[in-house]
C-alpha cells in the first residue's frame, strides 16, 4: 500500500506590535521674570518651536498664572502642540531647575505616570498639558530656582508611536567595508603593480590605475592629455623615501598608516617631522583628505619646539586653520616661555 506524500506545513507566520516613545528636550530660559509679572491672568511667554517625534511643540510660562480665579498666587507651565495633529499621543516632563548647584530640581513627570494613566491625547492644534498651579509664586520668588532674575525650565515630551514588525523588517548586519584592507593587501604582496616609483635609495611599485583615481596629479602623468600610459618608473625627487611610502599607504588605505611602522629605527622621523613632510606632499599631489587629516595631526602635536616650522609649512601650503592655530599657541604666555628658551 503506497503512502500518500505528505502535505509540507506552511512557513510560520507572525508580527509584533512594537510601542514606544520618541522623545525629545528643549531648555527654555525665562529672563526677566520680575518684569513679566503683572501681564495678567491668562497671559504667557512663549518659547521657541521645537520638533519632536514628527510634530512641534511650545513652551508656555504664564508668570499670572492660566486662572484669573487663582489672582495670581500661582505660576502655570503648559507644553503645547503647535503643528497639526489629531488625537496625538505623548507623554510629558515639565522640570523647573535649581540653579543653587544642588539639583534639587522641582519635576512634573507624566512619564511615570504612565502605567496608571496612560500617554495624553492632544486632539489638534494648540491642545495643551500642563499645570494651572505649577509653583506658588511667594515661594518661587524666595527659592533657588529664581537666581538673577532667571528661570530656567526644562520639557521632555515623548511622542507615542506604533509600528508593526514582520520577517520583512528582520535587520541584517552589514560588514564594515574591507576595501582599504583588501587594497592594502595588494599593494603589501605586489599583486599587478605596474609602476615602480624610485625613491632615493628604496624602490616603491604600486598601481597606477589606483594612483590615478586617488590623486589628480598622478591621473594627469599617466593618463592626462599628454600623459605616459605605458610608463614603468618614476624618479621621485625633494621627497624622502618615508614620506612617499607613508602618502601611498593612504592613497590605497585611506587613513593615515603608522608613522611609527614606516619610519622604522630612524631616530630623526619623530611623527612631528613625518607629518610635516606627508602634508607637503599630500599638497603636491592634491590629495586634499590628507593634508587635511595632518593638519589636525599637527594641531594635536603642537609643543614649543615645533610650532615655528609648523607655523612655516602653514604659511607655505595655505593651510588656514593650522596656520591659526599655531598663533593661537605661541600667543599663550606659557608657551611663549618655552619657545624664548628654547
Amino acid at each position: 500500500m503506497a503512502i500518500p506524500p505528505q502535505t509540507p506545513h506552511p512557513p510560520p507566520s507572525w508580527s509584533r506590535s512594537v510601542t514606544e516613545t520618541v522623545r525629545g528636550s528643549h531648555q527654555f530660559t525665562v529672563r526677566g521674570f520680575s518684569l513679566a509679572k503683572g501681564m495678567g491672568p491668562g497671559r504667557h511667554l512663549a518659547s521657541d518651536i521645537f520638533a519632536v517625534g514628527g510634530y512641534h511643540w511650545a513652551v508656555y510660562f504664564y508668570p499670572d498664572g492660566k486662572n484669573p480665579d487663582d489672582n495670581a498666587n500661582y505660576v502655570s507651565v503648559f507644553v503645547a502642540l503647535a503643528s497639526d495633529g489629531a488625537d496625538v499621543r505623548a507623554l510629558f516632563e515639565l522640570t523647573l531647575l535649581d540653579q543653587s548647584g544642588r539639583a534639587r530640581h522641582k519635576v512634573h513627570s507624566h512619564f511615570d505616570r504612565a502605567l496608571q494613566a496612560g500617554p495624553y491625547t492632544l486632539k489638534y492644534r494648540g491642545s495643551m498639558w500642563g499645570y494651572k498651579r505649577f509653583y506658588r509664586r511667594s515661594l518661587l520668588e524666595t527659592s533657588d530656582f529664581l537666581k538673577n532674575d532667571c528661570l530656567v525650565l526644562n520639557c521632555t515630551v515623548g511622542v507615542v508611536k506604533n509600528r508593526i514588525e514582520t520577517p520583512k523588517n528582520i535587520q541584517f548586519h552589514v560588514p564594515s567595508s574591507d576595501m582599504g584592507r583588501c587594497f592594502k593587501e595588494l599593494l603589501s604582496l605586489g599583486i599587478g603593480c605596474d609602476i615602480t616609483f624610485e625613491v632615493g635609495d628604496e624602490k616603491v611599485r604600486a598601481h597606477k590605475w589606483i594612483l590615478a583615481a586617488r590623486s589628480p596629479v598622478f591621473k594627469a602623468q599617466f593618463f592626462g592629455p599628454i600623459g605616459k600610459p605605458d610608463l614603468r618608473r618614476v624618479v621621485v625627487e625633494d621627497v624622502e623615501p618615508v614620506v612617499f611610502k607613508a602618502m601611498v599607504n593612504f592613497i590605497y588605505a585611506d587613513e593615515l598608516p603608522s608613522i611609527h611602522e614606516l619610519a622604522g629605527s630612524v631616530s630623526m622621523w619623530t611623527s612631528t617631522v613625518v607629518v610635516q613632510h606627508l602634508l607637503a606632499a599630500a599638497d603636491r599631489y592634491g590629495l586634499d583628505r590628507l593634508r587635511i587629516l595632518c593638519e589636525a595631526k599637527l594641531c594635536d602635536e603642537l609643543t614649543p619646539e615645533t610650532v615655528a616650522t609648523t607655523l612655516a609649512l602653514a604659511e607655505q601650503h595655505h593651510c588656514a586653520e593650522l596656520k591659526t592655530a599655531c598663533l593661537k599657541f605661541a600667543a599663550v604666555r606659557e608657551n611663549l616661555g618655552d619657545m624664548q628658551c628654547w
